[in-house]
């Protein structure tokens, strides 16, 4: 993860990522940075729901404390960095009302482009404008616009890869804050899949035993 400021200031920062997917409530979703000091053993978990808001959860190890993540708090900053708490959830069809606006070229592909608006009251966006590519549906930017219809953040995401023949991932995440200058990058790596997650390593209480 790299924070980067409005004068090309960067703060780097290191994280382990681990989903566990689930059919029936939603995939589980586990944070860990690693990396610099201050940061090192944080956590955050997520409960990922169909419709509704996720449950999120903050371990933070200087007060060893969990901390929950209310709905109406989502919408804050995730770390300091472009993405809130709510762009780290899931992003499920039901979450949304869909709209079909047109398509359109994107790079080499052609797009379809969308526009969904959260069902959630407590979202901190009123609208966000998708670009998906026509053939393998995968995610190629997103405009988020805010609660007074301003487009606030974009999202570009880029160096998609296919694994094991099945699923699509890229390596790398932007997030740029059009109102301040701001930007993340998160660049994605050393993916594994099949790994056998155990549930038990995605509830609250197992957050404070993180390493």
């Amino acid at each position: 993860m790299t924070l980067r400021n409005k004068q090309g200031k960067e703060t780097q920062r290191s994280l382990r990522l681990k989903v566990m997917e689930a059919q029936e409530e939603g995939d589980r979703t586990l944070f860990v940075f690693d990396h610099p000091r201050d940061v090192k053993g944080t956590a955050f978990l997520v409960h990922a729901h169909k419709t509704g808001p996720d449950k999120q959860w903050l371990y933070l190890p200087a007060l060893k404390r969990v901390k929950g993540i209310s709905a109406s708090k989502q919408s804050g900053s995730f770390m300091g960095s472009e993405f809130s708490y709510e762009d780290m959830g899931a992003v499920e069809v039901g979450k949304f009302t869909h709209r079909f606006i047109r398509e359109k070229p994107c790079g080499d592909l052609k797009c379809l482009v969308l526009e969904r608006i959260p069902k959630s009251q407590d979202s901190g966006y009123s609208r966000q404008v998708v670009w998906l590519d026509r053939e393998e549906l995968r995610t190629i930017q997103v405009h988020y616009f805010d609660r007074r219809n301003e487009h606030l953040k974009t999202m570009v995401v880029e160096g998609y890869a296919k694994y094991l023949d099945r699923f699509w991932r890229s390596s790398t995440i932007t997030m740029t804050n059009l109102l301040t200058g701001k930007s993340t990058v998160l660049l994605w790596s050393d993916y594994e899949f099949g790994t056998d997650l155990d549930a038990k390593d995605f509830t609250k209480t197992a957050l404070k035993r993180i390493r």
